[in-house]
């Protein structure tokens, strides 16, 4: 079992990460990367990025980092768990460019739809977090439920109806608006 990453863990291994790489490429974060980085969580289990594109020697460079950092890391995004928003690259944060990459937070409605799907208690606090802070509104999740919801029936493993709810819930919608 490895260590909790901190914020501090993180910049180093995308700065390593970044130096290593012997191409340019982009690195989207995600989840607890993001929730620590953005400023409203100390700590978290592992690092969850997406490489799109992938910059050449990007796993070679993951798999010895995990070790000489002691951290996980998940190759892990929202668009693996739902429908991709047509518009979710525009829509990400810049964080910076460590080295060849340009690192980015992934679309925090697609991130904090993916964790109202989820559900855990934690998931549900980094998403009150994620509005209290004017990163994403209750508008702004409501409308990308909705262009998400007719592409739901794609992830069979997901309750699409049950979803709905979570959202409404969150948002203030109905949850059977279209």
């Amino acid at each position: 079992m490895r260590s909790d990453a901190d914020a501090d863990k993180i910049r180093r291994f995308l700065a390593a990460l970044g130096q290593r790489c012997r191409t340019e490429g982009v690195v989207y974060l995600t989840g607890g990367a993001t929730a620590l980085l953005l400023g409203w969580r100390d700590s978290t289990v592992d690092i969850d990025l997406k490489l799109d594109p992938e910059p050449d020697g990007a796993f070679e460079a993951i798999a010895r980092l995990k070790d000489e950092l002691d951290v996980n890391v998940e190759l892990a995004s929202p668009d693996a768990f739902l429908p991709e928003l047509r518009d979710w690259r525009e829509r990400s944060l810049v964080e910076g460019r460590f080295g060849k990459v340009r690192v980015l937070h992934y679309d925090l409605r697609a991130q904090a739809l993916a964790k109202i799907a989820r559900g855990h208690a934690r998931d549900l606090t980094d998403v009150d977090a994620m509005i209290e802070r004017d990163l994403v509104t209750r508008a702004e999740l409501a409308a990308a439920f909705a262009e998400m919801r007719p592409r739901l029936v794609r992830y069979p493993r997901l309750d699409a109806e049950r979803f709905a709810a979570r959202v409404a819930r969150v948002t203030g919608a109905a949850a059977n608006d279209d």
